[in-house]
């Protein structure tokens, strides 16, 4: 494998944001298919999901509806050409990692249990390069020696 997305880039591929297109451009540039996890497409469909209830109780905050059925959507499309490529992982390695992750990082850096899910994850197939657009999750990418794009 050559990358591993954590829930920022993938949210960048399926709903507009400032960083979208360099998210496209990034995923024009692979080699291979976005390899993905279960725990990362939940936590991409929880985020979805979360805007929307966020835009139901405010219009200024999150998306509607139509934007998050249109990204889960395309997801799952996406999933079902092979362009986003399910891998299974060993949740009790993902676990081992993310604690010694935790435990190194967390108490000086403030890293959220998810973001630690995700670096442990790569980590554990073996990913080059891990994509993100989220500051702390990139800092605690090159802490554990991923490389990380875009």
């Amino acid at each position: 494998m050559i990358a591993y997305p954590d829930t920022s880039f993938l949210c960048a591929l399926y709903v507009i944001q400032n960083n979208s297109a360099q998210a496209i451009a990034h995923v024009q540039r692979m080699s291979e298919p976005i390899h993905v996890t279960g725990l990362l497409l939940y936590g991409f469909r929880q985020s979805v999901r979360l805007q929307t209830y966020l835009h139901r109780q405010d219009k200024h905050k999150g998306y509607p509806d139509a934007v998050a059925d249109t990204a889960l959507a395309y997801l799952q499309a996406n999933i079902a050409s092979g362009s986003l490529v399910v891998v299974p992982t060993d949740m009790a390695d993902v676990l081992a990692k993310a604690e010694h992750l935790s435990a190194q990082f967390t108490g000086t850096e403030g890293h959220r249990a998810f973001d630690v899910m995700h670096v442990a994850t790569a980590l554990h197939l073996g990913a080059r390069e891990f994509l993100t657009f989220d500051d702390r999750q990139r800092k605690l990418a090159i802490a554990a020696g991923l490389k990380v794009k875009p």
